[in-house]
């Protein structure tokens, strides 16, 4: 209520309210029943007690493991699953958040017990399945809990999935990182657009962040290019023609479902995923040695590379300012100054001398933060306004 009061003022200091309109939105206020929702403190000390306790079980199980026979061991596995989920259930109606951790916890827990009962029963090994079953049950938790922390999980482990899949078969063969890299880059930009305006702001928060990691490895990923060693042998027809439908048409068909939201960027991002790999330069090196200089060949991103990755966080800075998004221009901005730093490491630092680079480093830091800064302030600045524009037109 105090909150709800300096706002009131503060409207009848501009004249937006007067004194007679405020007292009635006040007396309103006043005789509302809400319930306080859970604050920021109650939702860490459960995310953090969540994490304490699948870490402490894991410890315990893994401390007395060895000690125990196969049927103790399948036993204490389903119980782990079992006693969290009773528990989720038990304080559903109560506390509902102590709800949605303990059935978090046992999703996870699900997952370390399909591992330890495919080890106490020495099946066959491919552990991509595991993975799979792993987000069947996530799928299964979504569906009959419809709870945010279970879509995230599945939302996270069916892609987990399909790499692990592909990267079963793909295994010491050409091409593998290049392949793997666009499925990170095309799937980490769908997440990071699809659910924009999300009113499950938990699931687009954890998904953002995810996303935003993932982009940064599928480019480093990528990036390998088509390198070999030793006697490894190109993707056979099959595995390729997977890797396609993985990084191209699925994301597309979902992206449908969001079409103004995800479509562009997801085929931008297709796009950006397939020429990426191709942007490699190869190049021979001669290390100096007292007996003379021995030759090698070394490979790695060239300009086109360079060029190519900061486009592509301006166009990720470009769609955040069409859609609003404040998270996504931050993140095109931080994308677009990690390029440039790449850049002048790789292809300027080491030619200018140590000195000079550092100094060159500096000044790279202050202009180019300051400007950075300054244009990041002047976008968001022009999406407020069309935003409060776009409200009195209302």
């Amino acid at each position: 209520m105090a909150d709800f009061e300096s706002l009131l003022n503060r409207w009848q200091s501009a004249g937006v309210l007067d004194a007679e309109a405020a007292g009635r939105i006040r007396a309103y206020e006043l005789e509302q029943e809400r319930p306080s929702g859970l604050r920021w403190q109650g939702i860490v000390a459960l995310i953090l007690g969540a994490i304490l306790l699948a870490c402490g079980v894991v410890l315990f199980v893994s401390a007395h493991w060895d000690e125990m026979g196969p049927g103790a061991r399948f036993v204490l596995v389903l119980g782990m699953v079992a006693v969290f989920h009773v528990g989720g259930a038990w304080a559903r109606e109560s506390f509902r958040g102590l709800s949605t951790a303990l059935h978090a916890v046992g999703t996870v827990s699900t997952g370390a017990a399909i591992a330890l009962v495919g080890q106490i029963f020495n099946i066959q090994e491919h552990w991509p399945a595991a993975v799979l079953l792993w987000a069947i049950a996530a799928a299964a938790g979504w569906i009959l809990l419809q709870d945010e922390a279970q879509q995230t999980l599945t939302l996270l482990l069916f892609p987990a999935w399909i790499v692990a899949e592909f990267s079963y078969s793909a295994e010491g063969h050409i091409g593998e990182f290049v392949y793997l890299g666009r499925f990170l880059i095309v799937w980490a930009v769908l997440y990071l657009t699809f659910f924009l305006g999300s009113k499950h702001k938990i699931v687009q928060g954890i998904l953002f962040a995810a996303a935003a990691i993932e982009a940064v490895v599928g480019i480093e990923m990528a990036l390998q290019g088509w390198s070999s060693w030793g006697n490894q042998t190109s993707l056979s027809l099959g595995t390729r023609t997977w890797g396609w439908v993985d990084f191209a048409v699925l994301p597309l068909l979902f992206a449908l479902f969001r079409l103004r939201k995800s479509l562009a960027p997801v085929a931008v991002a297709i796009v950006f995923s397939i020429a990426l790999p191709w942007c490699n330069g190869t190049w021979t090196d001669t290390s100096n040695v007292v007996n003379g200089g021995q030759s090698y060949v070394r490979s790695g991103p060239n300009l086109a590379a360079h060029a190519l990755v900061a486009a592509f966080a301006v166009f990720v800075i470009w769609w955040g300012v069409r859609q609003a998004s404040r998270a996504l221009v931050n993140l095109g901005i931080v994308g677009f100054a990690i390029a440039v730093v790449w850049f002048y490491f790789s292809d300027i630092f080491d030619k200018v001398g140590r000195s000079l680079g550092l100094i060159g480093l500096g000044v790279l830091f202050l202009a180019g933060g300051w400007a950075l800064e300054k244009t990041r302030r002047g976008l968001l600045g022009r999406m407020g306004s069309a935003d409060t524009s776009a409200e009195e037109a209302k």
